[in-house]
């Protein structure tokens, strides 16, 4: 019996992933020293190239790669075992296995339809109308439930309103605005993603990364980032309608004006198990936003924690599984609690498993010595304008991005950044906030993101329409990010011209 090395249908990036990761490696170690003080420094630098090739080129699964720390740091001696295995499981994941339980209730019991017919009926029907509609409720779910489980709840309904319009102008007619509404829902889904903690997988990676690299920086919680990048989002989203609606959008047709009120209707009352996961997800939004004290100015309005005897022993992570335990122990009618164990198995554990893999790697940045090492190297960017620092950041994180999953590129990245904003004498944050915006802003090619993916799966939208429009949305992206942290980064402690004392 013959033993391939690889399947016959592999493609062609991963096989060359596949051996080039690890030959990467073992030539780093063998034959480079990168610091002659310390091989740590070399076997860390080793090891995160290894882990970048495969994570670019998936030779293997993303979380298989991720798992490579626990194995490889204690071998080199980069890490003690028992400190690699304790950063894999930590507040942050909490924070999204707890949003994520929640968002699984809100699925099982058809809460985020009921969300998203509702929002569509007050849209109304009109060509820039439905647009909006369609790209708001997506961007609205997106803050709370996985672009890809939001992607795939609009795009039956936006294939009903389609093949309505179809079946009244006929298919070539409605061509153009088709492929816009499925440029709009992907996108949107996207954009939304990036305004809470838990919308979009690179905002934790980023806390608990930040943390690890400067764990004397203040915690920048869940309201702090929600009102720093609703903003963002919101601004971008409109852009995004408009310049969509100028390309797609101009063209007149006639629906029932009725045709999203009777889908609400069709939904049937509202049920009891639908209102108590709408009022736990309500609660949790708030219980978020109000939790730590929020200062404008000389003026603070005190968060519901200081109330406890130690105020800083409740994190975000805290919060989203006491509210998320309430699922598994409020009784339901029909069945035995409103959320059960079957159901949450669908957490995604290969996520949690790679957020683990970034922050091992995170830590080993810094503890061996490979941050220093990377910032003195790129030092010569220390007089580089803020302006341009967040544009050029935004820039080479959104196309790395369209190469690999979000997460992956947010993992590879952030602690270079961190190490780079220490050597130039610049706030950290001024490099990895953008970067972990820009790492959800993958708009080029359909395998960029499940959302692209979902869309060209319809075969309504060809590769050359995504790119054609994507290419107009990297750039802007890149512009409201740089705009965004230069009016609204105060809010998470981002001076332009000054170094923080945490990060000295």
């Amino acid at each position: 019996m013959k033993l391939h090395l690889f399947h016959e249908h592999t493609p062609l990036l991963q096989r060359i992933g596949y051996l080039l990761g690890p030959g990467l490696a073992l030539i780093i170690v063998f034959f480079t020293d990168l610091d002659p003080s310390s091989r740590i420094v070399t076997y860390t630098a080793a090891i995160a190239l290894w882990m970048a090739t495969w994570w670019i080129t998936e030779a293997v699964p993303l979380p298989v790669t991720a798992l490579l720390p626990v194995a490889l740091f204690p071998l080199f001696g980069v890490m003690d075992g028992k400190i690699v295995s304790s950063l894999y499981f930590n507040h942050v994941i909490f924070l999204f296995l707890g949003g994520f339980m929640v968002a699984l209730a809100m699925e099982k019991w058809n809460l985020h339809k009921r969300i998203a017919m509702f929002a569509l009926m007050i849209f109304g029907v009109k060509p820039g109308r439905i647009l909006l509609g369609f790209m708001s409720v997506t961007a609205f779910l997106s803050m709370w439930i996985s672009n890809t489980a939001t992607t795939m709840m609009m795009i039956p309904i936006a294939m009903s309103v389609i093949l309505s319009l179809e079946s009244s102008m006929g298919a070539e007619k409605v061509k153009k605005y088709t492929i816009g509404l499925l440029l709009g829902i992907a996108y949107s889904s996207s954009i939304g993603g990036i305004a809470t903690l838990i919308g979009s997988p690179p905002n934790p990676a980023f806390i608990r990364i930040f943390a690890i690299s400067f764990p004397e920086a203040p915690e920048i919680s869940f309201a702090q980032w929600f009102f720093f990048a609703l903003p963002v989002s919101m601004v971008f989203l409109l852009t995004a309608w408009f310049v969509l609606y100028l390309i797609f959008g101009r063209i007149h047709f006639k629906l029932d004006k009725n045709l999203f009120r009777q889908r609400y209707k069709s939904l049937g009352k509202m049920g009891r198990e639908e209102t108590i996961v709408l009022i736990i997800f309500s609660s949790l939004a708030i219980l978020w936003l109000t939790r730590a004290s929020i200062h404008l100015g000389d003026f603070t309005i005190p968060g519901w924690s200081e109330l406890f005897p130690d105020p800083a022993y409740i994190n975000d992570g805290v919060v989203a599984i006491f509210v998320a335990s309430l699922l598994f122990i409020i009784p339901a009618r029909n069945e035995t609690r409103i959320l059960d164990w079957v159901t949450a198995r669908k957490l995604p554990w290969g996520i949690v498993i790679l957020f683990g893999g970034g922050f091992a790697l995170a830590g080993a940045f810094k503890d061996s010595g490979l941050s220093a090492w990377v910032g003195q190297q790129l030092y010569g960017l220390k007089d580089l304008p803020p302006v341009l620092t967040i544009a050029s950041v935004s820039t080479v994180v959104t196309f790395l991005t369209e190469l690999t999953s979000n997460t992956a590129t947010s993992q590879m990245v952030l602690p270079i950044l961190a190490a780079l904003g220490t050597a130039i004498g610049k706030n950290p944050l001024l490099l990895m906030v953008p970067a972990t915006l820009a790492s959800s802003f993958a708009f080029l090619m359909p395998v960029a993101t499940p959302p692209n993916a979902i869309i060209f799966g319809t075969g309504r939208v060809k590769v050359m329409d995504m790119v054609k429009v994507g290419i107009i949305f990297e750039f802007i992206g890149i512009l409201i990010i740089t705009l965004g942290i230069m009016i609204l980064g105060p809010i998470l402690g981002i001076d332009l011209n000054q170094m923080p004392v945490w990060a000295q």
